[in-house]
């Protein structure tokens, strides 16, 4: 039950119960009462009669009367006045009672018992051959009636006040188990997990209110589990990182000072001096391209970059975009073959895309056998280049937008290490192998980075002995909301 339901039927039985409790006694005392009236009411009517026998004669209301008679008949529940058929009163037990009292007072309630709370009440005049002589009053005490009430007002009372007691000691029991225990239980798990504990709850278990914090704190404590691991991981990378760099910055820097200083030293010849100058010029360009693509992969991680996209005409764009690689890879020793079909508009960042094709291309020439042919294309959806591989064209199935395909043939990459390779820093066995043509390990990870921007997406596919290729696919332009 949800807690605000349980607090309000809680609410409502300790308004409600006590006071059918307490009318329940009432009315149940009240019974009481009502039978004890009828009992009592019949036997001060026998008393009543008795006493009527006595003050019911005629000599009694003469001058100088004998009265010790009644005087023995009173006692502490009986009162006895007389009066006179005047209004004085003749003789009464209760000394406050005396004088004249007036005949409107003296004759009310005349053949009536009436019954208040604490006595009952009867009078009576008395007759002598048709006059009227006087009038006596009698009062019987009822002592016994008024030490029950009291005694059963107290128990009214005292059972209302248990009653009140036994409703409010449940309540606080019922509040101490459905709130505040399970609270400081979650409090007491919370303290735990900010010291460093993982939590196992059983509160989620719970159908209420204190059960979707709990598994709102489990969410939240997953969820700061995993940034943990994350941040964790992110620091060993970046320890990874800066370790490495270091390493990779060290060798072309050393190279470049051990030629700097033999060219000071004037020894050599003309031709060995342009070899030098040479040497340098392309270590001192590897060490730029390294702290790029580090500035680069900081700049991406950051939550705040946003890469300000353009809309372009697919056509014109990728053609230019994909020229200018047939010399390079003629010197590197491969043949490129370029294919472009493009229609329609995208949203793009000119330079990073750019970038992406220069990082993908740089991979096809370290990691391709040479001699063989690399492919670039950029082709609408729908469509692809004669010349890749055959494991390519299943991948190749969205229905809108366009693909970037890099395609290099080799010995390929394992299975294993494919997914791995768009980390950060990571490189498979064999590319490691190629001395003096190491990479950072950041290329494949901007490059996933900058088309995921994009809105698009990122894979790559590979056969030992055949191949490796990357597919690079950017969505449409879709309007002024994109950009």
């Amino acid at each position: 039950m949800k807690i605000k339901s349980w607090l309000l039927i809680t609410f409502f039985i300790v308004m409600v119960l006590p006071i059918a409790g307490a009318y329940s006694l009432y009315v149940w005392i009240n019974a009481y009462y009502q039978d004890k009236n009828v009992a009592e009411y019949f036997d001060k009517w026998t008393e009543l009669n008795q006493v009527k026998e006595i003050v019911d004669d005629a000599a009694l209301y003469q001058k100088n009367a004998n009265l010790e008679e009644i005087e023995e008949l009173t006692n502490e529940q009986l009162a006895i006045t007389l009066y006179t058929k005047s209004g004085f009163v003749l003789y009464s037990s209760n000394p406050l009672l005396s004088g004249y009292v007036g005949k409107e007072r003296m004759l009310k309630g005349l053949y009536d018992l009436q019954q208040t709370y604490n006595a009952f009440t009867y009078k009576e005049p008395v007759y002598q051959k048709g006059n009227l002589l006087g009038i006596y009053e009698i009062q019987l005490i009822r002592t016994d009636w008024v030490k029950g009430v009291e005694k059963r007002s107290w128990l009214v009372i005292t059972g209302s006040i248990l009653l009140f007691l036994v409703i409010y000691l449940a309540v606080i029991v019922l509040l101490n188990r459905k709130l505040n225990r399970p609270l400081r239980e979650l409090m007491h798990q919370m303290r735990n997990f900010a010291k460093g504990e993982h939590i196992e709850s059983n509160l989620s278990a719970r159908k209420d209110e204190i059960g979707l914090l709990a598994q709102t704190f489990v969410a939240m404590q997953d969820e700061i589990e995993k940034t943990r691991t994350s941040l964790k991981v992110e620091q060993q990378q970046k320890e990874m990182m800066i370790a490495s760099i270091s390493h990779d910055l060290k060798t072309p820097l050393t190279a470049i000072h051990a030629y700097a200083e033999s060219l000071r030293n004037n020894v050599l010849s003309e031709k060995q001096q342009e070899e030098y100058q040479q040497v340098i010029v392309t270590k001192a360009d590897r060490m730029k391209h390294m702290l790029e693509d580090l500035l680069m992969f900081t700049l991406l991680q950051s939550t705040n970059y946003e890469l300000e996209l353009v809309a372009v005409d697919g056509e014109e764009f990728f053609d230019m975009a994909l020229s200018d690689y047939e010399p390079l890879c003629e010197e590197r020793g491969f043949t490129l073959e370029i294919f472009c079909d493009v229609d329609g508009l995208y949203a793009v960042h000119p330079k990073q895309l750019q970038r992406v094709i220069d990082n993908l291309l740089s991979n096809a020439w370290r990691f391709g056998e040479i001699g063989t042919t690399i492919g670039l294309a950029a082709v609408k959806a729908g469509s692809d280049p004669k010349w890749s591989f055959d494991f390519l064209k299943p991948t190749l199935n969205k229905q809108e937008g366009m693909y970037m395909i890099v395609q290099n043939c080799g010995q390929g990459i394992p299975e294993k290490d494919i997914e791995k390779l768009f980390e950060p820093m990571y490189q498979a066995d064999h590319a490691r192998s190629k001395a003096g043509d190491r990479g950072t390990g950041l290329g494949l990870n901007i490059t996933k980075q900058i088309i995921e921007k994009h809105g698009g997406t990122v894979q790559l596919l590979s056969k030992e002995d055949i191949g490796t290729a990357v597919i690079c696919w950017l969505p449409p332009y879709k309007g002024v909301n994109e950009l």
